[in-house]
């Protein structure tokens, strides 16, 4: 209903909130971009436009939540339908999503959608390596140009690519520099756009160095889109990713309307980012505001949906916070007996997000990474130290778990495997009494207050009643939780758990930027 109401006030509800934004060009910018898209779509004929959907987004709604029942109801109508208030609900067979396991299944599965992809080729990501198997990964984006240009019937084959620009531009040797030979063979087919957080601007850009300037905001979703297969996840597009830093990743395949709507999004985003040029400088969009310089297939027949993706988008910047609604609200109505397994590589909740475990009836497990399996472990200067913070961050709630007499109900355990690093994130819920789990939250966003407050994130909300999908999500949780060990008293008196007392003191002043 919120959807639809959306829908019909159209041009009207952009315009109003346009005309409130006279002090916010990055969010004025944006708007304006949405409200063009809005414009375009509303002629699309059998089908709904994912930026008509997504209005919602940018309204101060507060989602109106009922006690849930008890467990799924009957007739396919699921407990969590509250969530589509707020946000569009994509209902698909559960045939059509597949959970990976490992970064060389993710790495392969990508290469193999780009060989075959015929109109579009869509990535999201912080950055793009720039090793061996990165330039493998530009290669096959060549190869599947070069096939479409040859084609008897040449195709219209596009591909979109948005990073960060901080990040994407860091050294001499960086994400731009792999990919502008794309871009100077068809500059016609390749979009590269390179997001910069209006955050960083002024003095401030002047004054704060490369790497550290990363800390003000960036672009994080990890959306991998091949025509209408979809790929969401935590990982980057990095040699580490590709090998043995274990992530998480689902395959949603043949879902047009998810893939339609994930490609607005990046396009969306696109437009309001600077655009990678062939002589590697970077342009604005017509019309765009500079982020730090003046601040001037309907009708198909497929099997009845027994799952139900729900993506939920965080840009606190531009003042949408869907993912951090949902989330708070998933985690207040856990109920007794209910279990929740949740894991980030970097352990660093908000304060609401340990209020509401620390408060709530439901059990919960939560992965998180041992030092030495922590990105930054082993690196140099004060980024070495950060795998030290995050423990002091952990021992702190470790304290106020034990404090409350919590210990039974919350468990930290840490995840360790040699020679790998750890970067998973996300959330399973088990329903009281059930040994699957019913929803998952799998995307960009670690829950920490970059996540929530600094960064672009997206991640989706997978409901299903099918149980070989709950039981794909059951193994993957299992084999995350396999490799590590049930954090105690003892796991800090360990010389790796040693914290200084320099790393002490800054740690609350920094944790809000790592």
């Amino acid at each position: 209903m919120a959807v639809a109401a959306a829908a019909a006030a159209g041009p009207v509800f952009w315009r109003r909130l346009l005309g409130l934004l006279p002090g916010r060009p990055g969010l004025a910018a944006l708007l304006g971009r949405l409200s063009d898209r809005l414009g375009r779509n509303r002629d699309r004929q059998r089908r709904r436009s994912p930026w008509l959907l997504l209005a919602p987004l940018l309204s101060p709604a507060v989602p109106q939540v009922t006690s849930p029942p008890c467990c799924l109801c009957p007739e396919g109508v699921h407990r969590f339908q509250w969530i589509r208030n707020l946000v569009p609900e994509f209902g698909v067979s559960s045939s059509h999503v597949r959970v990976l396991s490992s970064p060389a299944e993710f790495f392969e599965l990508m290469k193999g959608q780009i060989r075959v992809a015929k109109r579009r080729v869509v990535m999201a990501s912080l950055y793009l390596g720039t090793g061996p198997l990165e330039q493998e990964l530009v290669d096959c984006l060549e190869s599947t140009l070069e096939k479409s240009l040859q084609a008897k019937f040449p195709s219209n084959l596009k591909v979109s690519i948005l990073l960060d620009f901080t990040r994407g531009s860091r050294g001499r040797k960086n994400s731009r520099t792999m990919l502008l030979p794309l871009l100077r063979r068809f500059p016609e087919q390749v979009r590269v756009s390179l997001f910069h957080t209006p955050h960083l601007r002024g003095l401030l850009r002047l004054l704060i160095p490369e790497r550290f300037n990363e800390t003000i905001g960036l672009q994080h979703i990890k959306v991998y889109l091949f025509d209408n297969s979809v790929i969401l996840s935590g990982a980057n597009l990095s040699d580490s990713y590709f090998t043995n830093r274990q992530d998480r990743y689902v395959f949603l395949q043949d879902c047009a309307e998810i893939a339609d709507f994930f490609t607005e999004l990046v396009d969306a985003v696109g437009d309001v980012s600077l655009q990678l040029q062939g002589d590697d400088t970077v342009q604005v969009v017509d019309g765009m505001v500079h982020p730090y310089k003046d601040a001037a297939a309907a009708g198909d027949r497929r099997p009845a949906p027994d799952t139900w993706i729900y993506p939920l988008i965080q840009m606190k910047p531009f003042e949408i916070q869907i993912d951090e609604i949902v989330t708070e609200t998933l985690l207040t109505e856990a109920e007794r007996g209910a279990k929740v397994y949740l894991t980030t590589g970097y352990f660093n909740l908000t304060q609401a997000y340990m209020d509401l475990v620390l408060g709530t009836r439901a059990e919960y497990q939560i992965l998180l990474a041992s030092p030495e399996v922590n990105g930054f472990f082993g690196a140099k200067g004060v980024a070495g130290a950060i795998p030290a913070a995050y423990v002091h961050i952990e021992r702190q709630f470790f304290s106020e778990v034990c404090s409350l007499g919590q210990q039974e109900r919350v468990q930290l355990q840490e995840y360790w495997r040699r020679g790998w690093t750890f970067h998973a994130k996300g959330l399973w819920l088990y329903l009281a009494g059930s040994s699957l789990p019913c929803l998952t939250l799998i995307g960009s966003p670690n829950f920490g207050y970059r996540s929530v407050h600094r960064d672009l994130e997206a991640q989706i909300a997978i409901v299903t009643e099918n149980q070989a999908l709950q039981q794909q999500l059951h193994q993957e949780q299992e084999q995350l939780y396999l490799r590590s060990g049930v954090v105690s008293s003892a796991t800090f008196e360990q010389p790796s758990r040693q914290v200084k007392l320099w790393v002490k003191m800054v740690t609350p002043l920094i944790k809000n930027f790592f």
